[in-house]
């Protein structure tokens, strides 16, 4: 079953790159797909999100792992669905 992780971020964020350069060689080790979402596009993310980015949640999971975190801990979220 493909999974797909989602990394909310925004333009300038440079902690969303931070992000970016750890979870991108977990899902690609896992074959998770992952997708950006630009929260600036949507009021509902600015307020769910817009001072915890950059944040991961992977599809179909009611949570979340909100930054700061680090590649063990983000690889222990994605596992956690299995």
């Amino acid at each position: 079953m493909n999974k797909t992780l989602y990394l909310y971020t925004t333009a300038g964020c440079h902690l969303c790159d931070m992000a970016m350069a750890i979870v991108h060689p977990l899902v690609q080790q896992q074959g998770i797909k992952l997708e950006l979402v630009e929260i600036s596009e949507q009021e509902s993310l600015v307020e769910k999100y817009g001072v915890r980015i950059p944040v991961i949640r992977l599809d179909g999971q009611e949570s979340d792992l909100g930054w700061p975190f680090e590649a063990e801990q983000a690889q222990a979220y994605l596992l956690s669905d299995q």
